[in-house]
């Protein structure tokens, strides 16, 4: 295997990973320990070195909200570009310092603030030279629209990652992000797409009802679910549809909810938060559902901040037919932040870092633009 990158090859690369999610929240960093041998036995990741979380302030989080609603002028998206980057770099530096770590490589996912596969196109941003300059160290950034020149997805890409980290099955991966995601691997084949909406609706409905950017571990989501609502919206036509496919706040974000807003509203506040939360654990259930029969012995895993949301697991408890565990081995926030780290190593060495099965694209392809300091 020879490295597409002059990374010695005698020790473990420490490499970087930032991942904002489309929850635009925040950006998380982590520094991981990748063994560039590890691939070929599917075991690269070593350990992680640290992790650090950076909220958005009003003045990106705003912004990147407008842009996924097709709310901010071309001129303020360029401006955006700009000022994510600087949020990611300084993220980065911060990790960096109090680690006292010199990254071999990073790799950037960026904010989403647009998805449409159905067309070919994504956008994530954050200006990868900004990066570049603040690490002393290459960049790889732009991952997805590899997949999507190929007629994928470009979504979900944490499988392979998830099969990296998890190793032998079965397991279900549930990731509750913005929007849910969950990866199914038997020991021979890996299902997984996008579920629908994970976080995304519950953290804009705190934002309208509760003026909060989310709910702290779900705690005024105490009502009752109105199951005629719910039932009416798990007839949505994504549900519909069969993988490959993903999907973004395009379809589960600000316009939906202001669609359904006022038959929410004449709902008490806790069993409108109630039924949104029963709408994102009903929607991965009848998903997960299409890859029944499950394999003996499946093991459940979960994680991204919906992790944390009491009413949510309370739902998936009841509606998911299989006992969900969080992974212990890595902090709350970080999983998918390492997940890109281990497909920016994997650029670097050449390895296709996208599943043809699940992605939908014609081949597996090497993921990536790169940034030299």
């Amino acid at each position: 295997m020879q490295p597409r990158l002059l990374i010695p090859d005698d020790r473990p690369w420490r490499v970087l990973g930032l991942m904002s999610g489309t929850s635009a929240d925040g950006v998380d960093v982590v520094a991981i320990e990748v063994d560039p041998a590890g691939f070929q036995a599917g075991r690269p990741f070593r350990r992680l070195l640290g992790h650090h979380a950076a909220a958005y302030p009003a003045e990106l989080r705003d912004p990147v909200l407008a842009a996924a609603s097709n709310r901010l002028p071309p001129e303020e998206l360029c401006i955006l570009q700009r000022g994510l980057g600087d949020h990611h770099a300084q993220a980065a530096r911060t990790l960096c310092e109090g680690l006292a770590l010199r990254p071999d490589l990073a790799s950037l996912h960026g904010q989403t603030v647009q998805h449409h596969p159905s067309r070919g196109a994504s956008l994530q941003l954050a200006d990868p030279y900004v990066l570049a300059e603040i690490l002393g160290c290459p960049v790889v950034w732009d991952l997805r629209r590899r997949d999507l020149a190929l007629g994928g997805q470009g979504a979900p890409l944490v499988p392979l990652p998830e099969r990296w980290l998890h190793g032998a099955g079965p397991w279900l991966a549930l990731n509750l992000g913005g929007i849910a995601n969950l990866t199914l691997w038997d020991g021979h084949r890996t299902r997984a797409w996008d579920t629908g909406p994970g976080m995304s609706l519950l953290d804009l409905a705190a934002q309208r009802w509760l003026g909060l950017p989310f709910d702290p571990e779900g705690a005024s989501a105490e009502g009752a679910v109105a199951e005629a609502l719910l039932e009416r919206w798990l007839r949505h036509p994504y549900f519909q549809l069969p993988p490959p496919k993903s999907t973004g706040r395009e379809v589960f974000g600000e316009a939906w909810l202001s669609g359904e807003a006022p038959r929410l509203e004449a709902l008490p506040l806790g069993d409108r938060l109630a039924t949104l939360a029963a709408f994102t654990a009903a929607a991965v259930s009848m998903e997960a559902a299409r890859c029944a029969p499950w394999p003996p012995g499946l093991r459940g895993l979960v994680s991204g901040g919906g992790a944390r949301h009491r009413r949510l697991r309370a739902e998936l408890a009841a509606r998911l037919p299989l006992p969900l565990e969080e992974d212990p081995t890595l902090p709350p926030g970080s999983r998918e932040a390492v997940s890109w780290a281990l497909l920016g190593a994997a650029s670097a060495l050449g390895i296709p870092g996208n599943l043809p099965e699940v992605t939908g694209a014609s081949r597996a392809a090497v993921l990536g633009s790169w940034v030299w300091p």
